[in-house]
């Protein structure tokens, strides 16, 4: 098990909660919570040691098109990039949902 920290440039604050996602075998669930800091923090907890650049990548090109400003927890149980990328759009698409 591996823990990792990352903070990006952010820019559209959120102002609820949101869950998606569950903990289970080849996905991950994502819970992002509205913040008063500058910058979103991620923590991420997954299962799968040693792809810190892959996780780095692949959020980079998230918070390039979504500056979201939010505290985000992540817990991860071996998803692949592309499932961590449906999640982060699914958080996305229930952002707007509740608003």
């Amino acid at each position: 098990m591996e823990k990792l920290h990352f903070t990006f440039a952010a820019s559209q604050p959120i102002t609820h909660p949101v869950h998606v996602g569950v903990v289970a075998s080849g996905d991950l669930e994502i819970i992002m919570r509205p913040t008063s800091e500058k910058q979103a923090d991620l923590k991420i907890i997954t299962g799968s040691d040693g792809f810190k650049k892959v996780w780095q990548n692949v959020l980079e090109r998230f918070f390039a098109r979504y500056p979201l400003l939010a505290n985000f927890e992540i817990n991860d149980y071996g998803a692949t990039p592309g499932v961590v990328n449906l999640r982060l759009t699914q958080a996305m698409e229930a952002l707007k949902d509740e608003q």
